[in-house]
């Protein structure tokens, strides 16, 4: 079969046959990145960073006194949070840099396997104590590589002008969330109930499945534009409209940094407002149960495949009456459902005073903040790879994770107040945050109409 015909060939809602191998390979990089993301914070604050094990980390007692000068004394929880916060900023700055390297060296498929490799490794790595730190540097770097490139790979499956581009993102997201709602369940129990190290190798294990499900699928993957341009012989050339569109890119990234600053709070001070502010029991029949805190991070990935088709029916029901949202009007109002869903916890914070809080609110905020979201989130991707000039699309990709990098950076620095905070004051400053963020991306939407073509 041809390539032409291999990429009209449907098996997936009429979508090319390879987004059904891209939508499983991410499926299992989000199970391995997810599953060691909820483990991460708890296992540093309850275990590895408790007296008699962290003296033992390679390289950590020099990373301890950076943080310390930079941020004076460090108890466990907010060193926890900072380590965190660093950790999720450079897996989403290193993108960056593998999409230059993919643009301008190794193309995207070789540059994924690397990352995919590296990946793999670095889960592994993390069932050693003494290599905490090297872990999480090979997990950095491996990301990097992955990244942005299997991302591109899904837009380069459609011809520019194909309307089935926005639609095949929503559904990609769903592969990412799909892994990442299984992650918390099996390396969160795992680690939790019978060892950390078992939570990390499973990790591990899903990685090198995705990694063997994209090797199969490399017949069915589009060339690489760095393939392309070497058969065609075109030099890349920047005129005004490519640097139009990478400002474009540019401006927008700046105020959703801030949307990522209060959503990548998950992974930090919102498990432990699940683990030591709220009430998790449940009654099943006859029997009083508790929900396990690591369970919690599977909430937002369940719920954005559980709302992602009733999303998709809105949005094409206004489509249809000239009413849909452009994408950054979109944008903008995922970042006012995530104000909304941390007022919902600023909320919970008030009524439950001194006491625990119901995992009622907690539910109520992960629906809230699920569908702000998905408002913003695979709409910008599908928004960058239609934008984005082709020879660097890679790097612009990475360009566009940056935004994690900052925002998670600022999530770590932000979740450093967990301790010092009132934690209705807490959720209310993350609150304005999103807020604030969402007038921004507003205020941008005139200027750049004829840009990004809404």
């Amino acid at each position: 079969m041809s390539a032409a015909a291999e990429r009209t060939s449907g098996d997936l809602f009429g979508h090319p046959r390879g987004l059904t191998y891209l939508f499983t390979t991410e499926m299992w990089e989000r199970f391995s990145y997810y599953g060691m993301r909820a483990l991460l914070v708890l296992y540093m604050v309850k275990y590895l960073f408790q007296p008699g094990r962290v003296e033992t980390i390679i390289g950590f007692a020099t990373l301890r006194s950076v943080l310390e000068f930079m941020f004076g004394p460090l108890d466990v929880q907010p060193l926890a949070s900072l380590v965190y916060g660093f950790y999720t900023a450079l897996v989403y700055f290193t993108p960056i840099i593998g999409g230059l390297i993919a643009d301008r060296v190794l193309g995207q498929r070789r540059t994924v396997i690397i990352g995919a490799g590296l990946m793999a490794v670095g889960h592994f790595l993390m069932a050693f104590e003494p290599l905490f730190l090297l872990a999480l540097t090979v997990l950095i770097l491996g990301n990097g590589a992955f990244k942005p490139n299997i991302s591109t790979q899904v837009g380069s499956l459609y011809a520019p002008g194909d309307p089935r581009r926005d639609r095949a993102f929503s559904i990609f997201y769903v592969g990412i969330n799909l892994g990442a709602f299984l992650a918390p369940l099996v390396c969160g129990t795992l680690g939790e109930e019978y060892g950390w190290h078992y939570g990390f190798t499973a990790a591990g294990v899903g990685m090198t499945i995705g990694l063997a499900v994209y090797l199969y699928a490399s017949r069915t993957l589009p060339p690489d534009e760095l393939t392309k341009r070497a058969a065609s012989g075109e030099k890349p050339r920047f005129g005004r409209e490519e640097w139009r569109a990478i400002g474009a890119l540019l401006i927008l990234s700046l105020p959703v940094t801030f949307f990522w600053a209060t959503y990548e709070q998950q992974g930090n001070t919102i498990a432990l407002w699940a683990d030591g502010h709220t009430d998790r029991s449940v009654n099943l029949l006859f029997k009083t149960v508790d929900i396990p805190t690591t369970w919690f991070q599977a909430f937002n990935p369940f719920m954005i495949f559980a709302f992602t088709p009733f999303i998709i029916a809105l949005w094409a029901w206004q489509a249809r009456r000239g009413r849909e949202p452009s994408t950054v009007a979109k944008m903008a109002y995922g970042c006012f459902y995530n104000a909304a869903a941390h007022l919902i916890l600023f909320a919970a914070a008030l009524y439950a005073g001194p006491d625990k809080a119901s995992w009622l609110w907690l539910t109520a905020y992960f629906v809230v903040l699920t569908i702000g979201e998905l408002y913003l989130s695979p709409t910008a991707l599908s928004l960058v790879s239609k934008v984005a000039p082709a020879h660097c699309l890679s790097m612009m990709m990475g360009v566009w994770l940056a935004t994690s990098f900052y925002g998670s950076f600022l999530a770590g620095y932000l979740g450093s107040f967990w301790s010092s905070m009132a934690k209705s004051d807490f959720f209310l400053m993350l609150a304005v945050i999103a807020a604030l963020a969402g007038f921004a991306v507003l205020a941008f939407i005139r200027p750049l109409k004829t840009v990004v073509g809404d």
